[in-house]
């Protein structure tokens, strides 16, 4: 078998030795980009890892605002010596019960939107109670959306609530008559998280030069596509004004929309 299989290389015209060699540098060719394509597919899935650590500590810290933090203490402080122990009794239970949720949840990429809803709720009436309830809220869960048995990320939904609280509703000029609206539904395998208040019409925050600043929205953003791309949620993000019939903006409204991911679906990634 061997003798004739030399004398077809022979044939070919091709000296065995040169077969031979060529057939080695092949193979040492093949073996080598393979590796590298590994090492390399390998360095960026641990890359990505630490990005998306990076960035959970960074939404963990712009959720942990010091100036949050400050103020809460403060109006616990100003509850105390002007009105009345029960209500800086009452302020001081839901700020600690939120501490207690975001320590709680941090480090973790899914939990449940039960446990995302709790600490948001805590959140929204810590400001309510702050700023003398210039603004109503309403969180609508609708009966398709088991809350218990959906998980979401994390730190995703508050900096989107705080934003809309900061920079829209408490921008009114009336300073009273605000009005927050969460509704969360669920569309076939998608799951939507709409957010919609009256606040001023702003679409970016601006700094005092114009340009730009980084907030927690920016980080609750990119911390959303980057589980949707490792877990293949096809999350998305849509800002948008609704206007009246006379084509004027009456209302800001924001969708998070994402792949519905059930408890086997977060225990399995």
């Amino acid at each position: 078998m061997a003798h004739y299989y030399t004398e077809i290389v022979f044939v070919a015209g091709w000296p065995y030795w040169l077969f031979f060699l060529l057939s080695l540098i092949a193979l040492f060719t093949f073996f080598t980009l393979r590796e590298r394509k590994i090492r390399k597919a390998a360095e960026n899935k641990i890359t990505k890892h630490q990005s998306l650590i990076n960035l959970e500590l960074h939404a963990f810290q712009a959720q942990l605002d010091p100036h949050f933090i400050f103020n809460s203490l403060n109006a616990i402080h100003h509850y105390i010596l002007t009105t009345s122990t029960d209500m800086a009794s009452l302020y001081l239970t839901r700020f600690s019960r939120l501490m207690r949720i975001m320590i709680s949840n941090f480090n973790k990429e899914w939990i449940t939107l039960r446990e995302e809803l709790d600490a948001l709720e805590l959140y929204i009436q810590l400001e309510q109670l702050r700023f003398d309830e210039q603004f109503k809220y309403q969180i609508q869960v609708r009966p398709e959306v088991n809350q218990q048995l959906t998980f979401i990320p994390p730190l995703i939904i508050q900096p989107y609530v705080q934003y809309a609280i900061w920079h829209r509703l408490l921008l009114r000029p009336e300073k009273s008559g605000g009005q927050l609206t969460i509704t969360i539904g669920k569309d076939k395998d998608r799951l939507f998280i709409q957010l919609e208040d009256n606040g001023v019409m702003i679409s970016e925050m601006l700094d005092s030069t114009g340009e730009r600043q980084a907030t927690g929205v920016d980080i609750a953003s990119e911390r959303l596509y980057m589980m949707s791309e490792k877990y293949q949620m096809k999350a998305s993000i849509k800002a948008l004004q609704v206007h009246d019939n006379s084509h004027s903006p009456t209302t800001n409204r924001l969708i998070i929309s994402m792949q519905h991911v059930g408890a086997r679906q977060s225990l399995a990634g």
